[in-house]
Order: C-alpha cells, then sequence, then structure tokens
C-alpha cells in the first residue's frame, strides 16, 4: 500500500501550456492529421499533453456520465446476489470502474473532482483516511469532509467506500492507555485483531464517521445508499511478516499469547498436553505457568507445519476472523445496509497461508485484494518518491518481465482474480507504477482481463489531483493518476468493463479447499501471489521464499484464459480442472481467453481485443504488423500503443451508431533524463516537470463496414470537443496528437 491519500501534502495548481491543433484533410478517405504548436513544447517524436481545463461544456464525445445514475442510490444500497454486486432496489448487475481519491478539500473543488471523474466512467471512489488525530480520538473536521465528498460524489452517480483504519498511518504515543507498549514511532500490527480495548476505541471511528448529520442536509451516512461499502482494516494480516515478537510490542504479544493459552486449555485441557502432543517444540516466548504461549516465525510455520505450528494457524485464523465477523455485526448493528469487506492483505506464503487469510476474508460480504505492478527501484525514498540519482528498470506486463532484469519470466501479476465463496472480488488498490514507459499497458489490461474474469470492481491507485500536472506537489509520486497515459485511456476501458463489452470467460478451475486441510497448512493449488508495491516490500525478510514444489500449483496463466473459483467447505469434492491446452500454448507463448474475444502473445508483449462491440490491439505495435480484427484492421509502427474501439451505445461495432477510437502511445515528464546503469537499469539524472510528453501517434484504421465510406470520423480534443470532421472510415489515418475520434453516420 502506498502512502494515505491523508498524509499526502496537497496538490498545487500551475499553469498548463495549451495546446493548438491544426487538421490537414488528405486525399486518403478518412485522413485526419493533427500538429501540436508551439513547436518549442515540442522534442523528437513526442508532443506536449497540456489540455486546456475542462468547463465540461455539452456534446463531449468521451463524457460518459450517462453510465451512472442520476444520483448514486438511485437504485437501492448495494448488495450482492448471485456472487455479484447489485443495486438492492432495481436488482440491477454492478461493476466498479473506481479510483481512490478523491483529493479535494472544499466542496467546489470536489464537485469539479466529481464531473471529471464521471465524465471519464468512474462510478465509485475508495476514501481511504483515518478519521482520529495523533493520539486516536475522533477528528470531527475529517468526519464533515467524509460527509462533503460522499454528498458530491453522489450528485454525479458516483459511490464512496471507506478505507478508515490502516496501521502504518498510526502510530501511538506512549501511555496510550487502550493501546500500550507503543513509543510514538511504531505502528500497531495486528493489535486490533485482539486488544479488546483497542477494538473499542477503533468502534468510535466507525460510529462518529457514519452517525454525525450532515450540516447542509441532516442525513447520516449510516442511512446513505451512496455509501456502498466499508473496509475493515487495510493492509493487516496474523499472517503476514509484520506479525512477529519484533514488532509487536512485549505489552501487546502478552495479550495475544495469553489468548492462544487458554484456546489451547479449551482444546486439549491444559497448555503441558497441548505442548506434549507438539513434541517438544518450544519458543522462547513460552511461559506455560503464566498461561502464555508464544508463536514460532512465519517462516517456520509456512515451511516446516509442524503440529505446533498448524494448533498457531487454527488460533491465530478465528482470532482474525472472529474480528471480522463481530465487526461486521456491529456495523449491522448500528444500520449500514451496504456491504462490507474484511481486509485486502497478502501473506508470507501464498500457497500455505493465504488460502488461509481468505478464509477469514469469507466472514465479510466482499472479498478484496491490493496489488502493484511495477519494476525494480533502487534509491532513497525509492518506495514513495521519485528522486534524481534513483535507479529502476522498464517492465512490460503484457510479456510477464520479471521484475529484476535478466531473471525469467515472473507468471504473477494483480489482475489475477479468483472468487471465493460465491462472493464479489475487488482489487481496490493497483496501479503500473512508474517510472515504467510501459505504465500505458494499464488501463486496457484491467479492463480487458477484469471483464474475462468477471471482476466486480477496480479500483486505481491514486487521483492526486483532476488537473494534467506532472508534479503536484513537493515530490514526485510513483502512482500518479491523472497522466494521459492512465486517465486519458480511461474512457474506453471504463466502457469495456462497466458494460461488459468483454465477454467473462469460462469457469476453469472450480477448487473446494476444506478449512480443517487448510489449517492443517495442506495449503492451495490456486495461490495468488505477492505483488507489492514497494512501500510494503520492505516488510518481507531479506531471502526468504516459500514455495511448493513443480507441479503442485495450478497454471497461473489459467487466470488469462478465463475464470476461477474457490469454495471453503468441509463436504470433499474433486476440482474442476478444466484441461488449459486449448487456451494456453506455452510452447507458442500465447494465451486464448476462453470467451473467444482476447488472445494475450506474451512472446511479443502484444493483446488482441476482438469483441462484437470492442475491437483493438494493445502493446508492441510494430511487431504486431497488420492485426485483422472482425470488424476492423489496424496498423502501425508503434513500437508500444494501444488502439482500440468501442461501441457507445451498446450495439456492436458492425452496427454501432456511435464509436469510439481511442489511440495512446507512452508518457514521460518534460526533460525526464536518464543514463544507463548496471543490471539492465536506468539511474534518473532529472525527474522533469510539466507538461508530460507523450509520443507520437501513427498508425491507420480501416473500418470493413459495408457503410464505412457513409461515416464521419470527428477527431476530439482531450476534453472530448470536436475539432474537426471528415466523412469517410475506410481509412483513418491517426494524427499524431489525437487521443479520440468519434464515428458517427454522416447527415
Amino acid at each position: 500500500m502506498s502512502v494515505p491519500i491523508s498524509k499526502r501534502p496537497p496538490a498545487l495548481g500551475r499553469g498548463l501550456v495549451a495546446v493548438a491543433v491544426v487538421f490537414v484533410a488528405a486525399g486518403t478517405s478518412g485522413l485526419l492529421h493533427a500538429q501540436a504548436a508551439p513547436p518549442e513544447a515540442v522534442r523528437g517524436g513526442w508532443f506536449a499533453f497540456a489540455p486546456e481545463a475542462d468547463r465540461f461544456a455539452p456534446g463531449s464525445g468521451i463524457d460518459l456520465r450517462f453510465l451512472n445514475e442520476k444520483e448514486a442510490g438511485e437504485g437501492g444500497y448495494i448488495g450482492v446476489k448471485g456472487g455479484r454486486f447489485v443495486h438492492l432496489k432495481t436488482g440491477a448487475p454492478v461493476r466498479f470502474w473506481a479510483v481512490n481519491g478523491p483529493p479535494g478539500r472544499d466542496s467546489a473543488q470536489l464537485r469539479r473532482e466529481a464531473r471529471a471523474l464521471a465524465k471519464r466512467g468512474v462510478n465509485l471512489v475508495r476514501i481511504h483516511q483515518g478519521y482520529f488525530d495523533e493520539k486516536g480520538e475522533v477528528k470531527p473536521s475529517e468526519v464533515l469532509h467524509a460527509i462533503n465528498v460522499v454528498e458530491a460524489m453522489k450528485a454525479e452517480g458516483i459511490y464512496c467506500q471507506f478505507s478508515t483504519y490502516f496501521p502504518v498511518a498510526f502510530r501511538p504515543p506512549p501511555g496510550t492507555p487502550w493501546l500500550l507498549g507503543y513509543d510514538g514511532k511504531t505502528s500497531p500490527f495486528t493489535a486490533l485483531f485482539f486488544n479488546k480495548d483497542f477494538q473499542a476505541q477503533y468502534r468510535k471511528w466507525w460510529q462518529a464517521l457514519l452517525l454525525t448529520p450532515s450540516p447542509a442536509t441532516g442525513r447520516r451516512l449510516i442511512d446513505e445508499p451512496a455509501v456502498s461499502a466499508l473496509e475493515l482494516v487495510n493492509e493487516d494480516s496474523y499472517f503476514f511478516w509484520t506479525f512477529s515478537a519484533d514488532i509487536v510490542p512485549d505489552a501487546q504479544m502478552r495479550i495475544l499469547e495469553t489468548q492462544f493459552g487458554d484456546w489451547l486449555k479449551a482444546r486439549y485441557g491444559s497448555i503441558d498436553l497441548a505442548m506434549k502432543r507438539w513434541g517438544g517444540v518450544t519458543t522462547p516466548r513460552d511461559r506455560p505457568a503464566e498461561g502464555r504461549v508464544g508463536f514460532r516465525p512465519l517462516y517456520n510455520m509456512a515451511s516446516e507445519r509442524t503440529a505446533r505450528d498448524q494448533d498457531a494457524a487454527r488460533f491465530l485464523a478465528s482470532s482474525q476472523r472472529k474480528f471480522y465477523e463481530d465487526t461486521r455485526g456491529f456495523l449491522r448493528d448500528l444500520g449500514f445496509k451496504g456491504v462490507v469487506s474484511a481486509s485486502n492483505w497478502t501473506t508470507a506464503s501464498p500457497e500455505f497461508l493465504g488460502p488461509i487469510e481468505k478464509y477469514t476474508y469469507t466472514a465479510g460480504d466482499f472479498l478484496d485484494r491490493h496489488g502493484y505492478f511495477s519494476g525494480q527501484t533502487k534509491g532513497p525514498d525509492a518506495a514513495w518518491a521519485l528522486k534524481e540519482g534513483q535507479s529502476y528498470a522498464d517492465r512490460s506486463a503484457l510479456r510477464f518481465d520479471p521484475e529484476t532484469p535478466g531473471k525469467p519470466r515472473q507468471f504473477v501479476h494483480p489482475s489475477m482474480d479468483v472468487h471465493y465463496d460465491g462472493k464479489p472480488s475487488m482489487i481496490s488498490e493497483t496501479t503500473w507504477n512508474r517510472p515504467n514507459r510501459y505504465r500505458s499497458e494499464a488501463p486496457l489490461f484491467y479492463a480487458a482481463f477484469g471483464a474475462l474474469q468477471g471482476s466486480d470492481g477496480i479500483v486505481h491507485f491514486a487521483l492526486d489531483t483532476t488537473s494534467w500536472s506532472v508534479k503536484p506537489s513537493y515530490f514526485m509520486q510513483p502512482w500518479t493518476l491523472m497522466t494521459p497515459a492512465q486517465m486519458g485511456q480511461f474512457p474506453a476501458a471504463a466502457l469495456i468493463f462497466r458494460q461488459g463489452l468483454v465477454a467473462e470467460g469460462k469457469l476453469l478451475v472450480d477448487v473446494n479447499l476444506r478449512p480443517d486441510d487448510l489449517l492443517d497448512l495442506k495449503g492451495t493449488p490456486l495461490p495468488q501471489d505477492a505483488s507489492f508495491d514497494e512501500l510494503r516490500l520492505k516488510d518481507v525478510p531479506k531471502g526468504l521464499t516459500l514455495t511448493r514444489k513443480p507441479g503442485a500449483v495450478i497454471d497461473p496463466l489459467i487466470h488469462f484464459a478465463g475464470r476461477t473459483a474457490v469454495t471453503f467447505s468441509e463436504q470433499a469434492r474433486p476440482p474442476v480442472l478444466t484441461d488449459p491446452r486449448p487456451y494456453i500454448d506455452r510452447a507458442g507463448k500465447t494465451v486464448d481467453g476462453s470467451n473467444g474475444q482476447l488472445r494475450l502473445d506474451y512472446g511479443k508483449g502484444l493483446l488482441t481485443i476482438n469483441a462484437p462491440a470492442a475491437q483493438g490491439v494493445s502493446g508492441a505495435l510494430r511487431e504486431a504488423g497488420a492485426t485483422d480484427l472482425t470488424d476492423l484492421s489496424i496498423t502501425s509502427t508503434m513500437e508500444l500503443g494501444h488502439i482500440v474501439a468501442v461501441s457507445l451505445d451498446g450495439a456492436p461495432l458492425a452496427s454501432s451508431k456511435k464509436v469510439l477510437l481511442q489511440v495512446m502511445s507512452e508518457e514521460q515528464a518534460t526533460d525526464f533524463q536518464t543514463v544507463p546503469a548496471a543490471d539492465g537499469m536506468k539511474t534518473i539524472t532529472r525527474i522533469g516537470r510539466d507538461p508530460w510528453l507523450v509520443r507520437d501517434f501513427e498508425g491507420t484504421v480501416r473500418l470493413k463496414r459495408a457503410d464505412a465510406r457513409a461515416l464521419k470520423v470527428t477527431a476530439l480534443d482531450a476534453n472530448g470537443q470536436r475539432l474537426k470532421t471528415v466523412v469517410g472510415a475506410t481509412a483513418i489515418r491517426l494524427g499524431r496528437t489525437i487521443l479520440y475520434y468519434l464515428i458517427e453516420p454522416a447527415g
């Protein structure tokens, strides 16, 4: 997880240079060409991306506000039916294309942010911050701000999900009566799961947030259907490396060790009998005479899996799950009618501890996870800031590049989704971290594979401004979302995901896991591997790896072919494992979607989308050569590019009356400079400045429709406003600075 939004400095306003665009009609039917000016803002092969501030004028060709309700909550509270999110009043299913944010502090700024997000297809914001001060006492001003955020987002049909507690964001001062043993410098990892006094204080935070009346309307958030979901804990677990006696203070460990001792007495009759069963396996913190029993390190627990480790896993799972069950019950008793998730963290062992973690999460209404895609970074503060002198490596997800250059391909990605116990599944923090020239892969990758896997929510991290600014504050962060390669590609990506323009794949894996087996540390054949961002990667002890034997894990490429599911049940049943060979060709380095609409060529680094209402290519376009799709063909010399056509009216592209053609290449900051470093990395010599630069677009899109000659093609500016129209779509030559085109019947 990255720096909490509440801890980030506010965005700084700055002027942006507008880009004037000139169109020239040429002889080829549908030809549009654009040049950016002034010339001094352009470097060889790149153009300056610095749009005018959006005035939200009517008629924008990329305005997706119509996808949202008139007001969020119009269709009722968000609930669950048939394993999907639904509007409880209407029963209509809903997927969330979402962002973490918003950064605005005053009502006017929040309203503008809401309008900008709705325009680009966003229908949920995850508000990730605490509602307490440095002493852990309720902070009323932040509660009032939360109410303002909900009211602004609601007006644009955007739901709000609250994440209120993240241990990293809280450092209890010495002498805190309900959380003893801290020094004001240490975060209270895992303490919330077992410390009853801390839990009582934590519940006060929820009560303040949910029960405070709005100054404007008198309405409480607990009565507001626009509040879709509540998240109980952000990124904390007994089964992650931060659960250690070296991190959790002695005063807190004693509480948990006493609870473990009591659990053992209830299970075996006495601590001595438990230890006899364990065959003499002890820990330095064992104090049987005092009723306390310690825990072995997670590495030993997951790698050796002794009888003692199995009992520890059972106890910790029951403690963690009980906290989630009790807290969800508390929120229901308060009157909350939306959905609740437990947490979203990873574990020290995806194979053996990971499924236990997921099992505890099924106490909630849906499951959540986090995952970031980034290359290796080195240097001071590289976990949270971009600075000169740091080193990094570019990394393509379309090729499954390894995090460390020169290593074998790494078949793991945060988009890989599993549905547990028939519940909805969301990834509430994700992005391609920068610097990485392949960041522009992200929006279409998430949209296409999220749709294929039946994902219910994709929440991009993080909206830090709604101006197209390279450096919104005094440091340059690695998660900036308001960029041409990210937010600039939201319109087509949001349509693909939210509207299901790419169909769900077949259920290829359906595994039943017995909780008793999981708690005996027998593991899972379908692990969701960790995808840390750099901020939390530091919590992993150096040199520790925990993996199963080859052949014991289902091919992870199955996630790029179709859907996967896990059920936790004591009723034994064999897994349903579809033969992957029709979809996965490791020799040819390709994966075909079981929906017949996607192909990932990870040898080249190319994603092809060929669905009735969405068609395009993403990645190594030059190497791909001509791409022939059902209703259009694409050629481009861009080494890295993304060209996709999507229906705006839901009809197939063959008959749609309104088609959006979207184009992107890659981005970087003006004056961003690097020099080669060792081991395939680069060292940053200049971090850059405003405005963003985008590599020139190039290519030709040919529509195969019988009426292509009669269609009009309108180039749009970055805000979706019309610039120039020509008639004829048999061959649309892409302008080097144009992101969007609207294709409609002439007249």
